[in-house]
């Protein structure tokens, strides 16, 4: 889950969550490790609610460690740091 930066308005806000949406999505069929994934944007107006998750789904642990370092998962990242305010982690295994 990702908390993004308050930009001073709600458009930029959206304009962020949108651009990220779009680059972690297009991270499919450019990493062969990754298996499946889904980014959901947030519609809840709680204030403890994220702006935006992502699942994603991979064979192994070591598929996720090669995901992790792969170059076109780093750009994505570079925006992610960008824009994020906070983000929740959890990698399990089924």
């Amino acid at each position: 889950m990702i908390r993004l930066k308050d930009e001073g308005s709600a458009e930029a806000k959206s304009e962020n969550a949108r651009k990220l949406k779009e680059a972690i999505e297009g991270l499919m069929g450019k990493i062969p490790e990754l298996a499946s994934m889904e980014v959901g944007l947030n519609l809840s107006t709680k204030p403890s609610a994220y702006d935006l998750v992502l699942t994603s789904e991979f064979e192994s642990v070591e598929a996720l460690d090669m995901y992790r370092i792969h170059p076109e998962h780093q750009k994505v990242l570079e925006l992610l740091y960008e824009v994020m305010e906070q983000t929740a982690v959890v990698d399990y295994k089924l």
